[in-house]
């Protein structure tokens, strides 16, 4: 049987099936990024932080739109070419409509990359810091803070990776795991670095286990932890587990047939606590079982630990493996800090003030733990204050005045201006920019943001008493990053399917064409109307997210 108006239109429609089909996906599609579109709005405006401003680089998102309408256009070409019979300019135009969605997606990927390598930092007095984290260096290696470490001088994790000045050391005497529950990496890491310090792990008492009733299996003090003896544990603690949770049931349904026998025509509800274990009689067949084991470090060693995966308090790992020992300094370290924000903590002041004090805001700018404890963050907002009476003093004159941005926050262009000492304030010329002093970027910075090897930027050591909350530019920092990710991941998702999709049309279309080429006319003329409502939501996306 054959399916009508495959090809063919509908006399009273004028639309074939795959049209009506792709209208009908669209309309929820609007459904869905309306629905986004409608919560950022709300979110935004009531939002309990500064919400990020031009946070984005205009430079690829402003490419990538014209990318995506130089795409819609082709498409459109690629279509008028196979509606005139011209198969090889529908391979032209198609290709190029598949090479601009690798265009967008490659520039895409690169404004990912930089925000999951950027660090970001709320202290306890709601000053933020942005910037990025040094290494962690061997032992008695000297750090020239200019250029950096050498890559010789850096230490490394088991797996040959850097190590991010943002860890927890403890000093570890020894270490509980949880027979169910340890992490494999982390007791392979745990193995391995106590090698390199020369530290034996060794388990710290006898254990007479069985894995089998009757036949007892003997792990004796002193045996080197590796993951051989973690399995061997659990498997037999899950054997002796089974074994008396058998016992223990089988003597609570004997239990209640006695109870029932001794209780006729009462209900269960009516008998409740009355059908016990008999423990003393079971006692004999039980196996013993092991649900944590502990190991002795000698020496005591200090392992690193992600701040996400230890409770610091009691220095439990999120496995549930236990570390005894002593909680050493562990503070943050930015090898470049390359902006910081009071707008938070100047919202912070005017929610207990009760109104917005500009006094009480600087005092406790001033008293903030990064401008008292940094001098070099000091003469670098010293300097910002210095342009800012300048701005001030400009826009006053033509009835205006500066945005919180300007008074609370230093970006990275104006951070470099400060900490370059070649720069003098004393030049700045509002009037010029109508903006606070600036670097000028060159067009790799536009993409990439500050190139650290050219520019100037302070050093931070942040003790972990003054770390509020840390993330990288993930959803995870604030409301508008997990917006962000949320709405260009599902319209990257977007782009990829549709390119498949052109994509197929181009490489395997061949066929389709020689045996009915309306056929696949019709086909790409749906691909391009997804293709077309692809652009449109990125037209949407770009001016709320890079522009406001």
């Amino acid at each position: 049987m054959e399916i009508p108006y495959i090809v063919t239109p509908r006399k009273d429609t004028g639309l074939f099936n795959s049209k009506i089909a792709i209208w009908l996906f669209l309309a929820s599609e609007v459904m869905l990024f309306g629905g986004f579109f409608s919560a950022y709005i709300f979110l935004r405006l009531g939002a309990d932080f500064p919400w990020p401003e031009r946070t984005l680089p205009v430079l690829p998102g402003l490419i990538n739109t014209f990318v995506l309408i130089a795409s819609s256009v082709t498409v459109v070409f690629a279509w008028a070419s196979l509606k005139m019979r011209q198969w090889g300019k529908f391979q032209i135009y198609m290709l190029i409509t598949v090479v601009c969605s690798f265009i967008f997606m490659g520039l895409k990927g690169i404004e990912y990359y930089v925000k999951f390598h950027h660090q970001a930092l709320r202290t306890m007095d709601w000053a933020v810091v942005e910037g990025h984290l040094g290494n962690v260096v061997k032992e008695g290696v000297h750090v020239d803070h200019e250029h950096g470490p050498k890559d010789e001088d850096l230490a490394l994790d088991h797996n040959g990776k850097k190590i991010e000045e943002n860890v927890i050391n403890y000093e570890t005497t020894q270490i509980t795991f949880n027979t169910l529950r340890y992490e494999r990496p982390w007791v392979e890491e745990m193995i391995a670095h106590a090698a390199e310090e020369k530290a034996t792990i060794e388990l710290a008492a006898r254990l007479e286990l069985q894995t089998e009733r009757g036949k007892p299996v003997v792990f004796e003090k002193g045996t080197k932890l590796d993951l051989k003896l973690l399995d061997e544990i659990k498997k037999a603690h899950l054997a002796g587990h089974r074994n008396n949770q058998a016992l223990r049931t089988d003597s609570l349904r004997e239990s209640w047939r006695e109870v029932h026998k001794a209780n006729p025509g009462k209900r269960d509800s009516d008998l409740a606590g009355l059908a016990k274990v008999d423990d003393a009689a079971i006692a004999k067949d039980l196996m013993p079982e092991q649900p944590s084991v502990a190991f002795e470090v000698k020496p005591a060693v200090v392992f690193r630990f992600a701040p996400r995966d230890i409770q610091e308090a009691n220095g439990t790992l999120r496995d549930g493996t236990a570390l005894a020992g002593k909680l050493l300094e562990s503070p943050m370290g930015f090898h470049f800090v390359d902006a910081i924000d009071f707008r938070h903590l100047a919202m912070k002041v005017t929610e207990r003030v009760g109104h917005h004090d500009e006094a009480a805001i600087e005092k406790a700018i001033e008293e903030s733990w990064l401008l008292k404890e940094n001098h070099e963050l000091a003469e670098i907002w010293e300097k910002q204050q210095k342009a800012l009476a300048k701005l001030e003093e400009f826009l006053a004159s033509k009835g205006k005045e500066p945005t919180e941005k300007d008074k609370y926050r230093i970006n990275w262009q104006e951070m470099a201006f400060y900490a370059d000492p070649k720069s003098s304030v004393e030049s700045y010329d509002p009037s010029k920019t109508y903006a606070m002093p600036r670097v000028d970027e060159n067009p790799k910075e536009k993409f990439f943001g500050p190139d650290y090897h050219e520019r100037l930027f302070p050093h931070l050591e942040v003790p972990r008493n003054q770390v509020q909350f840390a993330s990288k530019f993930a959803p995870a920092w604030n409301t508008y990053y997990a917006i962000y990710f949320t709405m260009t991941g599902l319209h990257g998702l977007h782009v990829i399917g549709g390119a498949i999709v052109l994509a197929y049309y181009l490489f395997f279309g061949k066929k389709m064409y020689l045996s009915n080429p309306e056929w696949l006319a019709n086909r790409v003329e749906v691909g391009g109307l997804f293709w077309h409502f692809v652009d449109l939501v990125w037209i949407f996306l770009f001016p709320i997210l890079y522009l406001m």
